[in-house]
């Protein structure tokens, strides 16, 4: 918040118009109510019937935007803090909106320790090839 010559405080920038503090964004939360462990590079997918978004008078311009830019493409959290210029913690808190909602789900990448060992593959692919 700045104040003009004559005393008065105003809350926006000149030049980038009205400024949201991100906590307003979230309403001060820092986690969402379902909100699990959103990775940067999950993946966020808009639902189907995700056209309902606009009408929803709960949601936030954020979360629109959120919604249309996933309807496009699939988003990754770390896409989405950059396209809408956010950081990732308010993306995350709205996005876990979002999905508590039914308007996106998440796929999240497949941790190291489940993916199959290296030499299992190889061994695989070399019984491939000898056949």
């Amino acid at each position: 918040m700045s104040a003009d010559g004559q005393g008065r405080s105003h809350w926006f920038d000149d030049e980038a118009g009205p400024v949201v503090r991100p906590y307003a964004m979230t309403r001060g939360r820092t986690s969402s109510q379902g909100q699990h462990r959103l990775d940067l590079i999950a993946v966020v997918v808009a639902e189907p019937h995700a056209d309902d978004a606009e009408a929803d008078h709960m949601l936030s311009p954020e979360h629109v935007d959120i919604v249309e830019l996933c309807r496009e493409d699939p988003q990754s959290v770390a896409e989405l803090a950059a396209e809408l210029d956010l950081p990732i913690g308010v993306v995350r808190v709205l996005v876990g909106d979002l999905v508590d909602a039914e308007f996106v789900h998440v796929n999240r990448p497949v941790p190291p320790a489940e993916l199959p060992d290296e030499s299992i593959l190889r061994d695989v692919i070399n019984g491939l090839r000898a056949l």
